[in-house]
């Protein structure tokens, strides 16, 4: 049985964990399917933007328990040390697929984004969070750390001594502090209606500038000065006079909206 789910919205896609008796805790099958679903997205020019959601009362609990037992048993070494995606394990592929995809990409939390799920959230774009929601670096509390690509996507996010802090201790705090500290990036009652309204924002806009907008912020947070400044020029250039950008300034000048193809 599938652990998640797609449903398209349009041009947006959202990707629902689909273990609600779980809480939506990560299986194996689960990584494998996720990665596979970002896989596949990828390669669609038609894709706008991405909602990542959870069913049931929880967007993800954290690594399935069961799995800290076969880990244990088994040979880490041979289980998480091979690359199989570029410089990343499965289990970092996860989340940092995301991170990779050409689309923005949003994560809706509520009830609890714990361990592999906070570091999932972490490699969308932007976390929208019902009040309440508690988050959690959660894999302290089983003697291990952080190992599913939130220390690439976290430092981005937060201060160092909060991610310190956070890692150290386990320590599940609410939405409402997670915002303050630039762990969420809003609270909203139903957080998916509103990833959804985002994303269909962002869904009619120009989908080449978009597209470079999310390379042009990647590179402003891993590259140098010079580097993200020719980047910033180079992108620019390639979207000057182009179809997309013809096309949203006759729908500006006639009041109405664009229409890409």
């Amino acid at each position: 049985m599938a652990q998640i789910e797609i449903t398209w919205h349009g041009r947006v896609a959202e990707l629902a964990l689909a273990r609600p008796e779980k809480m939506n805790a990560v299986s194996m099958e689960m990584i494998a399917e996720v990665i596979a679903a970002a896989d596949m997205l990828a390669a669609r020019d038609d894709l706008r933007a991405v909602v990542l959601s959870g069913q049931g009362r929880a967007f993800c609990a954290g690594l399935d328990v069961a799995n800290f037992a076969a880990l244990a048993m088994g040979d880490p070494e041979a289980l998480i040390m091979p690359r199989e995606h570029g410089a990343a394990n499965r289990f970092q592929q996860f989340s940092l697929a995301w991170r990779a995809l050409p689309v923005p990409v949003i994560a809706a939390l509520h009830g609890v984004a714990f361990g592999a799920g906070l570091q999932l959230a972490a490699g969308a774009d932007l976390r929208v969070a019902a009040p309440g929601t508690r988050l959690s670096v959660m894999e302290m509390k089983w003697g291990l750390v952080p190992d599913m690509g939130g220390m690439v996507t976290l430092p981005e996010l937060i201060r160092a001594d909060q991610l310190r802090r956070l890692t150290y201790s386990a320590e599940e705090i609410a939405a409402e502090e997670a915002q303050r500290i630039g762990l969420v990036t809003e609270i909203a009652e139903d957080p998916r209606a509103r990833a959804l309204d985002l994303a269909q924002a962002i869904a009619g806009r120009s989908p080449s500038a978009i597209r470079a907008a999310k390379r042009l912020v990647t590179r402003a947070y891993t590259a140098p000065e010079a580097e993200v400044l020719l980047t910033e020029s180079r992108e620019q250039t390639d979207l000057i006079g182009k179809p997309d950008q013809m096309a949203v300034i006759a729908a500006n000048m006639a009041g109405r909206a664009p229409d890409f193809g």
